[in-house]
Protein backbone atom coordinates (compact mmCIF):
# COMPACT_ATOMS: atom_id res chain seq x y z
CA UNK A 1 0.00 0.00 0.00
CA UNK A 2 1.09 3.28 -0.70
CA UNK A 3 -0.23 6.71 0.11
CA UNK A 4 0.50 9.59 -2.23
CA UNK A 5 -1.00 13.61 -2.79
CA UNK A 6 0.72 14.46 -5.12
CA UNK A 7 -0.52 17.17 -8.32
CA UNK A 8 2.36 16.85 -10.57
CA UNK A 9 2.32 14.91 -13.83
CA UNK A 10 4.65 11.98 -13.66
CA UNK A 11 5.75 12.61 -10.19
CA UNK A 12 4.44 9.02 -8.74
CA UNK A 13 4.55 6.59 -11.51
CA UNK A 14 6.85 4.01 -10.27
CA UNK A 15 5.86 4.08 -6.39
CA UNK A 16 2.15 2.24 -7.77
CA UNK A 17 4.51 0.53 -9.97
CA UNK A 18 3.66 -3.43 -9.11
CA UNK A 19 0.00 -2.83 -7.64
CA UNK A 20 -3.04 -3.88 -8.99
CA UNK A 21 -5.50 -1.72 -7.64
CA UNK A 22 -5.63 1.76 -7.35
CA UNK A 23 -7.60 4.06 -5.20
CA UNK A 24 -8.14 7.72 -5.72
CA UNK A 25 -9.36 9.64 -2.91
CA UNK A 26 -8.33 13.02 -3.35
CA UNK A 27 -10.35 15.65 -3.27
CA UNK A 28 -11.40 19.76 -1.56
CA UNK A 29 -12.78 19.04 1.77
CA UNK A 30 -15.86 20.14 2.75
CA UNK A 31 -17.50 20.85 -1.24
CA UNK A 32 -19.76 23.34 -1.23
CA UNK A 33 -20.54 25.84 -4.51
CA UNK A 34 -18.32 27.82 -3.31
CA UNK A 35 -15.23 25.94 -4.24
CA UNK A 36 -15.67 25.67 -7.92
CA UNK A 37 -12.19 27.07 -8.42
CA UNK A 38 -10.53 24.36 -5.85
CA UNK A 39 -12.60 21.34 -7.64
CA UNK A 40 -10.61 22.50 -10.80
CA UNK A 41 -6.81 22.98 -9.55
CA UNK A 42 -7.46 20.33 -6.99
CA UNK A 43 -9.94 17.31 -8.02
CA UNK A 44 -9.55 17.75 -11.65
CA UNK A 45 -5.59 17.65 -11.86
CA UNK A 46 -4.95 15.41 -9.02
CA UNK A 47 -7.11 12.46 -10.92
CA UNK A 48 -5.91 13.45 -14.68
CA UNK A 49 -2.94 12.85 -12.49
CA UNK A 50 -3.62 9.58 -10.99
CA UNK A 51 -4.97 8.08 -14.54
CA UNK A 52 -1.97 8.37 -16.10
CA UNK A 53 0.31 7.01 -13.47
CA UNK A 54 -2.06 4.23 -12.79
CA UNK A 55 -2.01 3.44 -16.60
CA UNK A 56 1.53 3.93 -17.43
CA UNK A 57 2.36 1.41 -13.99
CA UNK A 58 -0.04 -1.23 -15.35
CA UNK A 59 -3.49 -0.80 -12.67
CA UNK A 60 -5.95 -3.52 -13.80
CA UNK A 61 -8.81 -1.78 -11.56
CA UNK A 62 -8.77 1.63 -10.53
CA UNK A 63 -11.59 2.68 -7.54
CA UNK A 64 -12.73 6.21 -7.84
CA UNK A 65 -14.73 8.47 -5.33
CA UNK A 66 -17.00 10.17 -7.75
CA UNK A 67 -20.50 11.72 -7.09
CA UNK A 68 -24.39 10.97 -7.54
CA UNK A 69 -25.38 11.84 -10.86
CA UNK A 70 -27.22 14.19 -11.91
CA UNK A 71 -28.35 16.55 -9.75
CA UNK A 72 -29.18 20.03 -9.97
CA UNK A 73 -26.87 21.77 -7.18
CA UNK A 74 -23.16 21.69 -7.12
CA UNK A 75 -22.60 21.66 -11.01
CA UNK A 76 -19.17 22.43 -10.63
CA UNK A 77 -18.13 19.65 -8.73
CA UNK A 78 -20.39 16.68 -10.50
CA UNK A 79 -18.54 18.55 -13.81
CA UNK A 80 -14.97 17.74 -12.42
CA UNK A 81 -15.91 14.70 -11.08
CA UNK A 82 -17.47 13.11 -14.72
CA UNK A 83 -14.58 14.68 -16.15
CA UNK A 84 -12.78 12.31 -13.85
CA UNK A 85 -14.75 9.30 -15.25
CA UNK A 86 -14.41 9.93 -18.23
CA UNK A 87 -10.43 9.71 -18.00
CA UNK A 88 -10.44 6.68 -16.81
CA UNK A 89 -12.94 5.42 -19.30
CA UNK A 90 -10.72 6.23 -22.03
CA UNK A 91 -7.78 4.59 -20.35
CA UNK A 92 -9.14 1.46 -20.75
CA UNK A 93 -8.56 0.42 -16.83
CA UNK A 94 -11.21 -1.17 -15.64
CA UNK A 95 -13.06 0.88 -12.56
CA UNK A 96 -15.12 1.20 -10.31
CA UNK A 97 -17.12 4.55 -9.44
CA UNK A 98 -18.69 4.99 -6.31
CA UNK A 99 -20.75 7.74 -6.00
CA UNK A 100 -21.86 8.86 -3.20
CA UNK A 101 -24.56 12.11 -2.55
CA UNK A 102 -23.30 13.08 1.19
CA UNK A 103 -21.44 11.27 3.46
CA UNK A 104 -22.51 11.25 7.46
CA UNK A 105 -19.60 11.84 9.56
CA UNK A 106 -17.95 13.04 12.78
CA UNK A 107 -18.30 16.84 11.47
CA UNK A 108 -21.06 16.31 9.07
CA UNK A 109 -24.54 15.59 11.55
CA UNK A 110 -26.30 18.28 10.21
CA UNK A 111 -28.40 16.45 7.42
CA UNK A 112 -29.68 14.40 10.01
CA UNK A 113 -32.32 16.72 10.09
CA UNK A 114 -33.37 16.06 6.45
CA UNK A 115 -33.85 12.40 7.25
CA UNK A 116 -37.77 12.74 7.75
CA UNK A 117 -37.55 14.47 4.69
CA UNK A 118 -35.91 11.76 2.53
CA UNK A 119 -38.04 9.07 4.07
CA UNK A 120 -41.05 10.91 2.93
CA UNK A 121 -39.59 11.91 -0.95
CA UNK A 122 -38.55 8.05 -1.05
CA UNK A 123 -41.92 7.07 -1.27
CA UNK A 124 -43.59 9.77 -3.09
CA UNK A 125 -43.49 8.67 -7.06
CA UNK A 126 -42.45 12.10 -8.41
CA UNK A 127 -39.44 12.03 -6.09
CA UNK A 128 -38.37 8.73 -5.34
CA UNK A 129 -35.90 7.72 -8.00
CA UNK A 130 -33.74 11.35 -7.33
CA UNK A 131 -34.41 10.79 -3.03
CA UNK A 132 -32.82 7.61 -3.76
CA UNK A 133 -30.04 8.18 -5.78
CA UNK A 134 -29.12 11.64 -3.78
CA UNK A 135 -29.52 9.57 -0.56
CA UNK A 136 -27.52 10.12 2.38
CA UNK A 137 -24.81 7.15 3.45
CA UNK A 138 -22.59 6.92 6.30
CA UNK A 139 -19.19 7.03 6.84
CA UNK A 140 -19.15 3.31 7.63
CA UNK A 141 -21.20 2.33 4.65
CA UNK A 142 -18.11 4.13 2.41
CA UNK A 143 -15.89 2.22 4.16
CA UNK A 144 -17.54 -1.17 3.77
CA UNK A 145 -17.78 -0.14 -0.02
CA UNK A 146 -14.12 1.01 -1.04
CA UNK A 147 -13.10 -1.77 0.94
CA UNK A 148 -15.68 -4.75 -0.95
CA UNK A 149 -14.56 -2.22 -4.23
CA UNK A 150 -10.74 -3.43 -3.91
CA UNK A 151 -11.61 -7.02 -2.54
CA UNK A 152 -13.80 -7.28 -5.60
CA UNK A 153 -12.03 -5.89 -8.43
CA UNK A 154 -14.25 -5.58 -12.09
CA UNK A 155 -13.79 -6.02 -15.49
CA UNK A 156 -15.28 -2.98 -17.59
CA UNK A 157 -16.78 -0.38 -15.66
CA UNK A 158 -18.80 -0.80 -12.14
CA UNK A 159 -21.00 2.09 -11.07
CA UNK A 160 -21.81 1.90 -7.23
CA UNK A 161 -24.62 4.70 -6.64
CA UNK A 162 -26.24 5.09 -2.94
CA UNK A 163 -28.46 2.18 -2.87
CA UNK A 164 -25.61 -0.16 -4.03
CA UNK A 165 -23.43 1.74 -1.07
CA UNK A 166 -26.28 1.19 1.58
CA UNK A 167 -26.29 -2.85 0.50
CA UNK A 168 -22.74 -3.08 1.01
CA UNK A 169 -22.45 -0.93 4.27
CA UNK A 170 -25.58 -3.53 5.87
CA UNK A 171 -22.87 -6.32 5.38
CA UNK A 172 -24.64 -7.99 2.58
CA UNK A 173 -22.38 -10.87 1.54
CA UNK A 174 -20.84 -9.89 -2.01
CA UNK A 175 -22.75 -13.16 -3.60
CA UNK A 176 -25.83 -11.82 -3.23
CA UNK A 177 -24.88 -8.27 -4.37
CA UNK A 178 -26.58 -7.27 -7.76
CA UNK A 179 -23.86 -7.65 -10.90
CA UNK A 180 -23.95 -4.28 -12.41
CA UNK A 181 -20.62 -4.41 -14.14
CA UNK A 182 -20.15 -2.24 -17.65
CA UNK A 183 -17.70 -2.91 -20.74
CA UNK A 184 -15.52 -0.28 -21.16
CA UNK A 185 -17.70 2.14 -22.76
CA UNK A 186 -20.11 2.34 -19.41
CA UNK A 187 -22.99 0.75 -21.14
CA UNK A 188 -24.10 -2.34 -19.93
Amino acid sequence: MCWLIRLQMDSYTEEVGGSDTFVHLIGVPHPSPAKAKEFKKIDLVSIQVAVKAAHAAGIEHFVYLSVAQPAKMMQAFIDVRSEGERLIRESGMAATFVRPWYVLGPVHRWPYLLLPFYWICERLPATKESAIRLGLVTILEMLHTLVWSVENPTQGIRILGVPEIRQLGSGCPSESFPDKNKDASGKA
